[in-house]
């Protein structure tokens, strides 16, 4: 597996990136991917975001994730199944994190930063693995997901210092 990390923001996060590390990681392994998968993922500020979701979504508004999947669902389920034990790395796709609406949504739930990063990641994963939550059941079941694997990381809603990460 390789993750590949970038933080456009002019800020430390270093703490925060190692936390969205250990979620791509469970949230890969929750899944059951066997392949070599890539994943990018990168730390802007607002307005850059708005800017993507502008350009890719034709949303000029800030959002706090966007997911850019490079398989579909079901390309994706058909490489873990053909998987062979090669080392070949399959690109999944993007993630990009604002990282000031991190910190206002953290605020706003009452929950760590650290918790508000470990969510984002685990929500974009879950798109770049063909999740969506366009009905109720599937946003049902996307929280599900999301909160298990926020739970074997350690990155419960009262999570206090979330095992020594920042808040």
């Amino acid at each position: 597996m390789q993750i590949v990390m970038d933080n456009t923001t002019g800020l430390d996060l270093e703490p925060y990136m190692d936390v969205a590390e250990r979620v791509i990681i469970e949230s890969l392994a929750f899944e059951g991917v066997r392949f070599e998968a890539e994943v990018s993922l990168l730390f802007v500020l607002d307005e850059q975001i708005r800017e993507l979701n502008r350009d890719y979504r034709k949303i000029d508004a800030v959002t706090d994730v966007l997911s850019f999947p490079l398989l579909s669902g079901d390309e994706s389920k058909a490489l873990n199944e053909s998987y062979n034990g090669d080392e070949t790395e399959t690109a999944i796709g993007d993630i990009v994190i604002a990282f000031g609406r991190a910190q206002e949504q953290a605020a706003q739930y009452g929950h760590s930063l650290a918790r508000e990063i470990g969510f984002l990641t685990a929500h974009s994963v879950l798109h770049l693995l063909g999740y969506d939550h366009m009905t109720g059941d599937e946003e049902a079941e996307m929280q599900r997901r999301q909160e298990e694997i926020l739970l074997r990381v350690g990155l419960t809603r009262d999570c206090g210092d979330c095992g020594s990460s920042p808040q």
